[in-house]
């Protein structure tokens, strides 16, 4: 279960990879919680799903 858990998880250079932006833009994303995410010490785990949610907002925007 867990195993899974982590690779439904992405890092922030991962989001920006996905999403091809910037590291500034990926942390506003997340601070104004456009993608849900959160944070262990002072590093964001992202859910896959969230960016997945995300992305389809956008397209039906």
């Amino acid at each position: 279960m867990f195993e899974e858990t982590c690779s439904d998880m992405i890092n922030i250079d991962e989001l920006c990879e996905l999403l091809m932006i910037g590291k500034n833009t990926a942390y506003s994303l997340l601070k104004t919680g456009q993608i849900h995410a959160f944070k262990i010490g002072r590093i964001w785990k992202i859910p896959r799903n969230s960016v997945s949610e995300y992305i389809a907002k956008q397209c039906n925007t």
